[in-house]
C-alpha cells in the first residue's frame, strides 16, 4: 500500500503559504513545503545530537543502577532503541509524504481545530524538556567556569547565593545557555540543520578522548563493566529488562512524537528510514558501550562511580581538557535542544493561531515558559528522571496511538493535503466544528488511566505509561471509528 495524496477544490481566502488555504489554518511555516532537501546524513545527525546529549548520557547511565549486569542493560537499551527506530518510522511517513509537521498532519485524525488540543500537550511537554536541557548544558558551562575562575566558587551555592533552587551562577550560565540557544533559533531551520550536523560528530570525538583516557588512567584490568553488584539474576530480570525498555522508549517519546516537524524535510522517505536506521540502533548501541566503558572506569581512576559526564570532565587534571570536554557536551545538549524542544513547539504553539503567532514567536513562548518551570528541579536524581519521563509518557503515547491508528488503519494512509487548511463545513477534517470527538476521547481515556498507574500503580508499572496510554487509545480509536 501506498500514500494517497489528493488535493480538493477549496475555494478559501488567500494566505501567505498557499492559495485557497484559510488564513486561520496557516502561515509560511505550516504550509506543504515546495522543496525537501534533506538527506540521511541529516537525519543521522540529528539523532545523534539527540542521543549524545548530556541528558542521555545521564538516563542511559542510570539505567546501570537497576541491578542487573552490564550485557543485560545493553540488550534492553537496543530492544528499546529498535523499537524507538520502528515507531519514528511510522510517524515520519506521513509528514514526510504531504510535507507538513505534526500540529498540521495531527488534523486528518482531530480535526483542523481539535489539532490544537495534541499541539499544546506536546508543546508544553517540549517546554518541560527544553528547560531540562538547558539546564544540564548550563551545568557544562558553571563547570567551564570554576576551572577557569575558581574565585567564584562561593557563587555556585545555592544555600548562600541562590534562588528558587539554583545558584547566582548556575542562572547567569542557565540565561547564557537560554540566549545562546535563542540565537540559533532565530536564524531558521538551515541554521540549525547546519548546527545539529556539527554537533552529533563533534561529542563522539570527544566521548572516544575522554573514554580511552580513563581506560588507559584505571587500565583494563580493573575496570568492571558492572556498575552496580548485580543483584538481580534469572528470571526476575526479565520484568527489570522491561523496565528499562519501556524508559528508553519514554525517554524519546517527544521527538518521537513530532519527528514529522523534521521527516517533512526528507527528500524521500527512504532517505529518512535510512538516516534513522543509522542514528538510532548503530549510533545508539556504540553511545551505549561508551557511557558504560566511560562510568565505569570512573571508580578506578577517581575512587567512585560519576554518572554525570560533565562531573567526570570536571575531575581531569588538565585545563584545557576540561574546558574543551564541558564545552562540547554543552553544545551536543544545545544542539538536541533545539532540534528537539525548540523547533516542536514552535510548529505547535504556531498552529492555535498562525496569523498572530509565527514560528518564531511560537519558539520563544516556550523558552519563555522553560524559564518558569525551575527544570533543574525534574531532573535532579534517577528516582526524579524516571517519575519525569514516566509523566511526560503518560501524555504523549496516547497522541501517537490515535495518529497511527487513524493514518494506517482508517485512512489508509490517504491525506486530502488542501482539506488540512480549509474551515468549509464539507472538508474532510472539519467532522463536528472542526473536532473529532472520537480521537480527543481516546486520548483523555488514555492519558488518564496512564496517569492513574503513574500516581497510584508502583514504580515498574509506572514505567510502561507511554505504552498504557498509546495501546488504550490505539484501540479505542480503532474500534469506535470502524463502527460509526
Amino acid at each position: 500500500m501506498t500514500d494517497s495524496l489528493t488535493h480538493s477544490d477549496a475555494t478559501e481566502p488567500d494566505s501567505p503559504g498557499r492559495p485557497h488555504y484559510d488564513p486561520r489554518l496557516t502561515n509560511e511555516d505550516l504550509a506543504p513545503l515546495r522543496e525537501q532537501r534533506w538527506g540521511s546524513y541529516n537525519f543521522f545527525a540529528f539523532w545523534m545530537s539527540d542521543v549524545h546529549s548530556v541528558g542521555g548520557y545521564v538516563t542511559a547511565g542510570s539505567l546501570f543502577a537497576l541491578g542487573l549486569a552490564a550485557w543485560q542493560v545493553l540488550v534492553a537499551l537496543l530492544i528499546g532503541i529498535s523499537i524507538v527506530y520502528l515507531l519514528c518510522n511510522l510517524v515520519a511517513r506521513p509528514s514526510q509524504a504531504t510535507g507538513t509537521p505534526y500540529p498540521v498532519i495531527s488534523r486528518v485524525a482531530f480535526g483542523v481545530l481539535g489539532a490544537n488540543i495534541p499541539a499544546i500537550i506536546r508543546g508544553l511537554i517540549a517546554v518541560a524538556w527544553y528547560g531540562i536541557q538547558t539546564y544540564l548544558a548550563s551545568a557544562s558551562l558553571v563547570v567551564v567556569a570554576l576551572k577557569l575562575w575558581p574565585y567564584v566558587a562561593p557563587y555556585a551555592d545555592a544555600e548562600a547565593y541562590g534562588f528558587a533552587g539554583l545558584s547566582l551562577l548556575g542562572w547567569g550560565a542557565f540565561l547564557a545557555m537560554w540566549v545562546l540557544q535563542a540565537a540559533v533559533f532565530w536564524n531558521g531551520m538551515e541554521a540549525i540543520r547546519k548546527f545539529i550536523d556539527f554537533c552529533g560528530p563533534a561529542v563522539y570525538v570527544v566521548m572516544f578522548l575522554l573514554a580511552g583516557y580513563l581506560v588507559i588512567e584505571a587500565g583494563w584490568d580493573a575496570i568492571d563493566l558492572n556498575l552496580v553488584e548485580v543483584s538481580i539474576t534469572g528470571w526476575a530480570s526479565v520484568p527489570v529488562m522491561l523496565t528499562a525498555i519501556a524508559l528508553v522508549v519514554s525517554y524519546f517519546s517527544g521527538p518521537m512524537l513530532n519527528y514529522g516537524d523534521f521527516a517533512r524535510y526528507g527528500r524521500a522517505f527512504a532517505a529518512v528510514k535510512r538516516g534513522n536506521f543509522l542514528g538510532l540502533p548503530v549510533n545508539f548501541l556504540a553511545f551505549a558501550l561508551l557511557t558504560v566503558i566511560t562510568t565505569a572506569a570512573t571508580l578506578p581512576v577517581f575512587g567512585e562511580l560519576i554518572t554525570d559526564p560533565v562531573e567526570t570532565v570536571a575531575r581531569l587534571d588538565n585545563t584545557y581538557a576540561v574546558v574543551l570536554g564541558a564545552l562540547t557536551f554543552m553544545i551536543a545538549t544545545i544542539g538536541i535542544n533545539i532540534v528537539a524542544n525548540f523547533v516542536s513547539p514552535a510548529f505547535d504553539f504556531s498552529n492555535v493561531a498562525p496569523q498572530r503567532i509565527s514560528w518564531r514567536a511560537g519558539g520563544m513562548i516556550a523558552a519563555v515558559g522553560s524559564v518558569l518551570i525551575t527544570p533543574w528541579n525534574l531532573y535532579s536524581s534517577p528516582e526524579v528522571i524516571h517519575y519525569t519521563l514516566d509523566t511526560l509518557g503518560a501524555f504523549i503515547g496516547p497522541l501517537y496511538g490515535v495518529l497511527i491508528a487513524d493514518y494506517y488503519l482508517v485512512k489508509k494512509r490517504h491525506v486530502v493535503v488542501d482539506d488540512l487548511y480549509t474551515m468549509r463545513p464539507d472538508g474532510t477534517y472539519h467532522y463536528r466544528g472542526g473536532y473529532n470527538p472520537v480521537a480527543i476521547g481516546a486520548t483523555a481515556v488514555g492519558a488518564t488511566v496512564a496517569m492513574l498507574v503513574v500516581f497510584l500503580g508502583s514504580a515498574d508499572a509506572a514505567a510502561f505509561s507511554w505504552f498504557i496510554g498509546a495501546g488504550l487509545a490505539f484501540a479505542g480509536y480503532l474500534a469506535i471509528s470502524r463502527r460509526a
